[in-house]
């Protein structure tokens, strides 16, 4: 039976002032050819909650210095399973909403295996998150920003 590897992630759900969220690519270096779309965030660190991590995974990936205080309390909390690496995951994850007027990424501060796996970003609508038919987590990404980010129209 495999090990399944329990965590807890901080993840931000960083959106622009067109209601766009900042997305970024990567895969698993386990599975050549692999890739999807998710949100900025990771682990805890030793001693850190969800919004620390978030807070500190949104410099190191992106650039951006936040205060916690900005982020506030999650806008949504869930449980994903995964694997990475060979190894499988189950994941408790805290998605906090940040807005920003814009933000041109800066990827210096990702750490080794980060800058092994992450290999792009673009800002998404909600409509652009709908109609792609790329893999893009969470998978409800667009029902999820939608109220966040005051966008009425429904999905096509």
């Amino acid at each position: 039976m495999t090990e399944v590897i329990d965590r807890r992630a901080g993840r931000v759900l960083l959106v622009d002032l067109s209601g766009r969220v900042l997305l970024l690519h990567g895969g698993d270096p386990a599975r050549p050819g692999t890739g999807w779309w998710f949100t900025p965030g990771g682990g805890l660190d030793r001693g850190e909650t969800t919004l620390d991590a978030a807070v500190r995974e949104l410099f190191e990936e992106v650039g951006l210095r936040a205060d916690p205080a900005d982020l506030g309390e999650p806008v949504r909390s869930e449980v994903t399973e995964f694997s990475y690496g060979g190894r499988a995951y189950r994941q408790e994850q805290d998605f906090y909403l940040f807005r920003v007027p814009g933000w041109q990424v800066d990827t210096t501060g990702m750490d080794e295996e980060e800058q092994l796996t992450i290999t792009g970003h673009r800002w998404w609508s909600a409509a652009e998150i709908e109609a792609s038919r790329e893999e893009i987590f969470p998978r409800d990404l667009a029902a999820l920003l939608r109220p966040l980010t005051g966008d009425v129209t429904e999905g096509s």
